[in-house]
């Protein structure tokens, strides 16, 4: 299993939007970042991914699951692009911000600290571990 973290304007599309979905599941569209959509082409059925609200929030609200892998987006008129499923898995006890990211030592050198623009990321499974830790859940 890989890990990732993604990232959405809780404006545009939030936690809660997607809890609300049917079953839980809905399409990752809109990714127009061609490492982002590298990215998804590598997640695999199983995956997990934290959630996050970017701009104001800039938190960790959630836990998904790819639900289907990489295939096209069918809001990208040029069709370079690619969305993959995620579905629910479980909202976090804590919220984990940014700053708790940049306080904590063990995680200086993932990618939200060093390229917190990116909106589709890989977590490591040693990061993922801590940041569960810091959300209340178990990894």
């Amino acid at each position: 299993m890989n890990y990732w973290l993604i990232k959405s304007e809780p404006n545009t599309w939030s936690w809660d939007d997607h809890c609300k979905s049917p079953k839980q599941t809905a399409e990752w569209d809109g990714v127009r970042n061609f490492l982002a959509n590298k990215h998804m082409k590598t997640m695999k059925i199983g995956d997990r991914a934290f959630f996050y609200h970017s701009v104001k929030e800039k938190k960790i609200v959630g836990i998904v699951e790819v639900v289907k892998e990489h295939y096209p987006d069918h809001t990208d008129e040029k069709g370079k692009f690619g969305m993959v499923d995620f579905k629910v898995v479980m909202p976090v006890k804590n919220e984990v911000t940014l700053d708790q990211v940049k306080q904590t030592p063990e995680l200086e050198e993932m990618v939200l600290v060093k390229n917190s623009r990116l909106s589709v990321q890989p977590v490591t499974k040693a990061e993922w571990k801590i940041v569960c830790k810091l959300a209340g859940v178990k990894a």
